[in-house]
């Protein structure tokens, strides 16, 4: 396994609500290889949604330091934040967020018109993304004209088509049956292992963590246990 893409140290989190501090992470120290599959996992509430939204650059930490692929994401400006999310890491949530009036095409194609491309190089990059997603025919079709199963593959497709660093995924089989479930980890597996991509994904499903290469545990804000599959 090659160096480290995401390096924590003393990650804390804090959350005021009125005169209330919680305190959600508790100087936690994490190495994430690249190329590595990790599932995060704990009770409710311990922490892994945050975890995961700081690593992506949703959320900016309290307290430590935050590095993904050599840069301190954590001292960057709301501006480079967003900058740097929308280069580098692909999104994939619990419930698709994909847009009803666009076609899967258009859909997965929505990152990209942050960037200096034509429309015909977006289409292109939406195809091969589509394409490696297994769902190339049908492109064209709206998300309710879609399975589940395959709105969430769309969703994933999306996250790609900027050849993103990082992959980070909420739950992404949280709202599908086991069938559907297990052919979208077999993709991620996919991405993972024939497309190096480096991936975090947040579950509470023991089965889903099986398709990980480590699973990380948390509990109440701490690092509970972490072991390779």
């Amino acid at each position: 396994m090659s160096e480290s893409l995401v390096q924590i140290r003393q990650l804390t989190k804090h959350y005021t609500r009125g005169k209330q501090t919680v305190e959600v992470l508790h100087g936690i120290d994490l190495d994430i290889p690249r190329g590595d599959f990790v599932a995060l996992m704990g009770p409710s509430g311990s922490g892994k949604t945050t975890l995961l939204n700081l690593i992506g650059g949703l959320d900016t930490p309290t307290a430590g330091s935050v590095s993904v692929d050599g840069k301190r994401i954590d001292q960057f400006s709301g501006g480079e934040l967003a900058k740097w999310r929308a280069e580098h890491v692909g999104f994939v949530f619990q419930f698709y967020n994909l847009l009803p009036v666009l076609s899967a095409q258009k859909n997965v194609e929505l990152p990209l018109l942050l960037t200096k491309m034509t429309g015909a190089e977006r289409a292109k990059r939406a195809q091969v993304a589509l394409t490696l997603v297994g769902l190339a025919d049908r492109a064209g079709h709206k998300p309710n004209e879609l399975s589940g199963g395959q709105e969430q593959r769309v969703a994933i497709a999306r996250a790609l088509v900027t050849d993103p660093t990082l992959l980070v995924c909420d739950e992404p089989t949280g709202d599908l049956d086991r069938k559907t479930a297990d052919e979208i980890l077999g993709l991620l597996q996919v991405l993972n292992r024939e497309h190096g991509k480096t991936i975090i994904m947040v579950t509470h499903d023991p089965k889903a963590a099986d398709f990980a290469t480590h699973t990380v545990h948390l509990d109440k804000g701490l690092l509970a246990e972490s072991g390779a599959h």
